[in-house]
């Protein structure tokens, strides 16, 4: 991704590792500043994505199989009965970081896979950097591949509305829904971007950062405000992204994701889901797929910068803590007009276990 710095631009990996150090754009310091987080552990990792400081679906899978690497470097020594214990408690612990992406599920499941026709803990190290690094690349030419096909879907002189980040943040570089806007931009087209600010964690935050870097034209809006912008004809296509899509093509996204669907249903409005297919959960079980609900402080405090400080300060909203949080929510598959993989555009109605057989 595009990263301004000192009137330099300069080329990001939102994640990747080096020498058994996952590097990763610390979000919780964006857009104010700019700084790499290193983790040194696997603990590290898992606690980084627990705090947010990566997040969307495909970025926080990557890390958790960076993870696995550390893991693996750090258990090295140990008997190999001991060693496979301890990669299973791992593998659990980071599924345990956030419950609903499947691109978490998905890709730990993967990188188990591959490490256990492992024949020693030291050939496993060398099979889970190998398989890693693999994911990571998947992932990012899948991202490329989502915003070369899904670019003709806007128009010069169309408004773009979309919701939370789904850009390079969200992913290992080019983004999902953000990435059609960025190669629909590079075409010459000529829109404007409306970005939710997305509460609680005012995800539009890092939309307008990533927006700001690519010089796309685009304007903050509160979460309330989109209705008013499709009722005024501001509005010709929602783009969003997806933590979880299932066979029958409902979504699992961003609280707030259902809403707009509507909207934009009832304003005859194109509603499109870009995503890779890391994100369909083909096989879905009722009793995974939790909703997750996280800390109550994240309605009740707001996190802002002090300009004299030069510091991020927290502040308190409400005094009562009798709050509900939560942060995913599903939206049925007759609002979806399109969902835009790497391998193609799919149109409703949808069969996800044939469609991409196709």
């Amino acid at each position: 991704m595009k990263v301004k710095i000192n009137g330099k631009v300069m080329e990001y990996r939102n994640v990747w590792m080096e020498n058994g150090i996952v590097n990763m754009i610390d979000q919780t310091r964006l857009p104010f500043e700019f700084r790499i987080q290193k983790t040194k552990s696997y603990r590290e990792t898992a606690e980084a994505i627990r705090k947010m400081q990566i997040r969307g679906a495909p970025a926080i899978g990557v890390a958790a199989s960076y993870g696995l690497v550390q893991a693996a470097l750090e258990f090295i020594n140990l008997k190999p009965e001991e060693f496979w214990r301890k990669m299973e408690e791992v593998a659990q612990e980071f599924l345990n970081t956030r419950p609903t992406a499947v691109d978490l599920h998905n890709m730990v499941k993967r990188m188990m896979t591959k490490i256990k026709k492992a024949e020693s803990p030291q050939q496993c190290l060398q099979i889970a950097l190998s398989e890693s690094q693999l994911i990571a690349e998947e992932n990012a030419e899948a991202c490329k591949k989502i915003g070369l096909l899904g670019r003709d879907l806007i128009k010069s002189g169309d408004g773009v509305l979309t919701h939370c980040n789904t850009g390079a943040l969200g992913t290992v570089d080019y983004g999902t829904a953000i990435s059609i806007i960025k190669f629909a931009h590079y075409q010459g087209k000529k829109f404007i971007v409306l970005a939710t600010e997305t509460r609680p964690w005012l995800q539009g935050r890092l939309t307008d950062w990533e927006l700001t870097q690519e010089d796309i034209e685009h304007y903050i809006i509160a979460d309330a405000a989109a209705g008013y912008y499709m009722d005024r004809g501001e509005v010709q296509i929602v783009l969003v992204g997806a933590d979880r899509i299932l066979p029958n093509g409902d979504v699992i996204n961003k609280i707030g994701t259902r809403i707009l669907a509507v909207l934009a249903h009832e304003n005859n409005i194109p509603f499109v889901v870009a995503a890779p297919t890391t994100s369909i959960d083909l096989f879905p079980k009722a009793e995974n797929i939790k909703i997750e609900e996280r800390d109550t402080k994240e309605i009740t405090h707001i996190k802002g910068y002090n300009e004299e400080t030069k510091e991020l300060q927290t502040l308190r909203l409400y005094l009562t803590d009798r709050v509900k949080n939560p942060v995913f929510d599903i939206t049925p598959a007759k609002y979806i007009s399109k969902i835009v993989t790497e391998k193609h555009i799919i149109e409703p109605p949808y069969n996800l276990k044939k469609q991409l057989q196709n």
